[in-house]
């Protein structure tokens, strides 16, 4: 049972851009894992054996979304990317019980994977799931002058092509002082490429897309930010107008 346990640890161990593996794994055993939520850890394991496991958000980057959450005392979030539910689920349990979070994938299958365990900690109530592109809800929002600035807190794992699109409309959905967090800028350190054809075939398609996105983050006046290398790279915005 204990060599399962690790196997299933392990294979969280993959996703950091420390300079190994075993480095990133004393972080997530000393730091990380401890203070984890034991639903969150389900989560993780129903995940394991998926495909797609990779995609899920990292433990390490989990916890300061958590923390960044609590700062501004969120209560209504919206998530754009769901798969399984791992940052949904830590989303609801980071907000109060009067909490809302829009969560929006085009997959409600792989949403059902962790569901059950959401259902498990009593946050179901918080969560409206939206099987749906994201660009329609968004430009449906924004339709109403009152959901304007309605979101203390956003987070966007999802299509990187579109990172751009949606921060766009995230920076008028989200409030003054609130947060939009965005996974996967370092794209596995191949941001860093001086030639794009030398990163791994499945990381060319987005690549070119991330490298714009962040070098437009870095001169947007409206924000702060810090591109920090937790999972596979997430940038933290704060609207500062």
């Amino acid at each position: 049972m204990a060599e399962m346990e690790y196997s299933t640890e392990r294979r969280h161990c993959r996703k950091g851009l420390l300079q190994n593996d075993e480095l990133y794994k004393y972080l997530l055993d000393t730091s990380v894992y401890p203070r984890e939520s034991e639903l969150l850890k389900e989560i993780r394991d129903v995940t394991a054996d998926h495909p797609m496991a990779y995609v899920g958000t990292a433990p390490d980057a989990g916890q300061l979304m958590a923390m960044l959450m609590k700062t501004v005392n969120a209560k209504k979030t919206i998530e754009i990317g769901v798969f399984t539910g791992y940052s949904l689920l830590l989303t609801a349990l980071s907000l109060p019980d009067d909490g809302k979070i829009m969560a929006i994938d085009i997959n409600r299958k792989t949403y059902e994977i962790g569901l059950p365990i959401i259902r498990k900690a009593g946050v179901e109530h918080k969560i409206e799931f939206m099987e749906s592109a994201a660009l329609p809800i968004l430009d449906k929002l924004l339709e109403h002058k009152n959901n304007e600035g309605c979101f203390d807190f956003a987070f966007v794992d999802a299509d990187k092509n579109n990172y751009l699109s949606y921060h766009k409309r995230l920076m008028k959905l989200v409030k003054v002082g609130g947060f939009i967090v965005y996974d996967n800028t370092l794209w596995g350190g191949t941001v860093a490429l001086s030639d794009p054809s030398l990163a791994p075939e499945e990381k060319r398609p987005y690549l070119k897309f991330i490298v714009e996105f962040n070098k437009t983050l870095a001169v947007d006046p409206c924000i702060e930010i810090s591109q920090v290398p937790v999972g596979d790279g997430m940038t933290i915005c704060k609207r500062i107008e």
